[in-house]
């Protein structure tokens, strides 16, 4: 078995000024941290140099490749958990721009969610981001971590009122991740996915 920790890419979704998931992301951040298991990659759609990127997919003049950033980034990671605010029954267009910048870096590993909106707790995001998932070849993980009514569940200090309930609930995502990540980081170093 290997003892070198899984490298876990954070992928933070929502580019939206005021963004919800500057708190969320930190509280999930401080989750991972506590583990020895895993170390931390965080990938923030808001980030200057990736906005840059990803706007050559809009410009017909940018050639493919002209900045592999987000492409090398992904494909040096065994695993992810995206964290995708719901808007309007779906994820954000910014996540879809960067999932399908990359293709296949995703192939055969692991993607778990935090998710956050209203009532729903971005659960339709989840479930239209599985599809898109399944499609790059990447496992996505069953338990996820959701906040319905996610501005009425963290304190000023971006602590979760329920901290039990939620630290259980990412311990359940990381636990997933880690066996997933493993075994597949394993399965690939054994014999590359030709999917």
């Amino acid at each position: 078995m290997s003892q070198t920790p899984l490298k876990i890419g954070v992928l933070i979704g929502s580019v939206r000024t005021g963004r919800f998931a500057d708190k969320i992301s930190r509280w999930f951040i401080s989750e991972i941290g506590k583990r020895d298991d895993m170390e931390i990659h965080v990938i923030d759609l808001s980030e200057p140099a990736l906005v840059d990127e990803l706007k050559l997919t809009l410009d017909p003049s940018g050639a493919e490749g002209d900045a592999p950033c987000l492409a090398q980034r992904i494909g040096g990671l065994d695993g992810f958990v995206v964290i995708t605010p719901e808007y309007n029954h779906g994820y954000p267009a910014s996540l879809k721009l960067a999932i399908d910048y990359v293709y296949s870096e995703w192939r055969a590993k692991p993607v778990g969610f935090v998710s956050y909106g209203g009532m729903a707790g971005g659960h339709r995001a989840v479930e239209q981001l599985r599809q898109v998932f399944a499609e790059m070849h990447a496992v996505t993980l069953r338990d996820t971590v959701s906040f319905h009514m996610a501005w009425e569940k963290f304190d000023d200090d971006g602590r979760p009122h329920d901290e039990d309930g939620t630290t259980k609930a990412a311990a359940v995502l990381l636990d997933q991740l880690a066996w997933w990540g493993l075994t597949l980081r394993e399965g690939r170093t054994a014999r590359p996915y030709e999917g």
